[in-house]
């Protein structure tokens, strides 16, 4: 499978069962995507514990292919394995975590924003465009399940991006930090998804213009911004503490 038919694949991954007749890799990677939006919609819980016999009956599958996607994502640090209790899902990521991937988000994306308008396919940019189509689509849904599957987008929209770069370490790197896992676990807000669009959609004019500068720039305040979005609710959970401690 080539790197676009990957993010192709991810953005139709929702969170039901599996269609039958596919082979074993591809049946893994269709569990993989779909426990990926799971988490992301909140369907599964941070901190909860999942079983292969339990997702097999739910995803309609072989334990095969639910064990494969779970090596694969115990591998990545988004499962944990627990001896004799199957995995379980990591809590949310701490204010040090979130301030560490925001650092190195800021170094990178914004350099592949500006690779990409100079070295973007028009394909590329398309996709990028129908990327951006399908989660307005999905903003104006609402809900959770509609939340994960607006996640999974962003997220392959800034692959797409770093994928348009043509700088594979730089690709590697963003998707090893799961950013848009570990985010949108933190909050269902229809604001994340809104602001979020415009600011997209000012990352990909920049791209679409062959304006580099333009774009790195672009890429940078989205980040910023988004940072901020999410930085408030480890602020909120501060506060909390402190009310309490006070009480």
């Amino acid at each position: 499978m080539d790197d676009e038919a990957m993010i192709a694949r991810r953005r139709g991954a929702m969170t039901g069962g599996i269609p039958p007749g596919r082979s074993r890799g591809r049946l893994a990677d269709e569990v993989y995507d779909t426990l990926l939006g799971q988490m992301m919609s909140l369907r599964i819980e941070p901190d909860s514990r999942v079983t292969i016999d339990a997702l097999a009956r739910e995803l309609g599958v072989s334990q095969t292919p639910i064990r494969d996607a779970l090596n694969r994502m115990e591998a990545e640090g988004l499962v944990v394995r627990v001896p004799h209790a199957g995995y379980r899902i990591p809590p949310q990521i701490t204010r040090h975590r979130f301030e560490d991937m925001l650092e190195v988000r800021l170094l990178l994306e914004p350099a592949a924003a500006r690779r990409s308008a100079e070295r973007a396919s028009l394909q590329q940019v398309a996709g990028m465009r129908r990327l951006l189509e399908e989660m307005a689509e999905l903003e104006e849904g609402g809900g959770l399940m509609a939340y994960g599957a607006f996640g999974l987008r962003d997220a392959a929209f800034h692959d797409l991006v770093a994928l348009s770069a043509e700088n594979q370490v730089i690709r590697e790197a963003l998707a090893r930090l799961h950013t848009h896992v570990h985010l949108f676990r933190l909050l269902h807000d229809t604001q994340v998804t809104l602001l979020a669009m415009a600011e997209h959609e000012e990352v990909l004019t920049a791209i679409a213009a062959r304006d580099p500068d333009a774009a790195a720039y672009a890429m940078r305040r989205h980040i910023l911004r988004s940072g901020e979005r999410f930085r408030r609710l480890f602020d909120e959970a501060k506060g909390a503490d402190g009310m309490v401690a006070e009480a």
